[in-house]
């Protein structure tokens, strides 16, 4: 990772033996630092405000609420930290629906926590991160869902936003792509905020996949 410091890690999950795996785990890795544990949606709100962490990783089925709704507050909160769901479930709304809320990685606790954390590693240097499976899976779902250009040409992309979906799709964050093409970061989300319309997306995870398949 290119963090000179440890990546601090907040882990929202209300499943004690499952919170101990991960930290066991995490702890073994110099580029994470534990910051705290939550058991319920509310508490990891409240623990993300008052530790402002760099990472949340995040279960999406709590008893109190659900993680997208815990990933909503924290994205609305103006907190600037990665949110990465870790659930069971691998059913295409659940992913959908995550991903458009703003998550920046979606993991199943079927990986084999050394995967886990290498997925969290690829998060923390920036990258959208999904396994291929759900890769896959995202794409099936988007091929039946509403009718969206089939081509960059025929959405009506501008040379800069080709360019900049391009980046995307290689999974950088706003912050690399403005410094790769000597830009501000803002005007960076200006333009994948007009390229997501213009493609008929809603996430920048969907349009990664979207430009993969045009490559194929």
């Amino acid at each position: 990772m290119p963090n000179e410091q440890p990546q601090r890690l907040l882990i929202v999950d209300d499943h004690p033996l499952f919170r101990k795996g991960v930290r066991y785990m995490v702890n073994m890795v110099p580029d994470f630092t534990i910051v705290g544990e939550a058991s319920s949606g509310q508490e990891g709100i409240a623990l993300a405000n008052a530790e402002q962490p760099d990472m949340i990783l995040l279960d999406l089925n709590m008893k109190d609420m659900s993680g997208v709704d815990v990933l909503k507050a924290v994205k609305t909160s103006g907190l600037d930290a990665r949110v990465v769901m870790l659930t069971v479930s691998d059913q295409a709304e659940d992913l959908v629906a995550a991903l458009r809320a703003g998550a920046d990685g979606y993991l199943l606790k079927e990986m084999e926590l050394e995967d886990l954390v290498s997925k969290l590693a690829e998060a923390a240097a920036g990258r959208i991160t999904l396994t291929e499976r759900l890769i896959n899976l995202l794409a099936h779902a988007m091929r039946h869902d509403s009718v969206r250009p089939a081509t960059s040409s025929e959405a009506g992309l501008t040379d800069q936003e080709q360019r900049i979906l391009e980046l995307v799709a290689a999974g950088k964050s706003n912050k690399l792509i403005a410094r790769e093409l000597g830009i501000t970061e803002g005007t960076v989300k200006v333009h994948v905020k007009h390229l997501l319309r213009k493609l008929q997306l809603r996430s920048r995870v969907e349009a990664a996949v979207w430009y993969v398949e045009q490559q194929r």
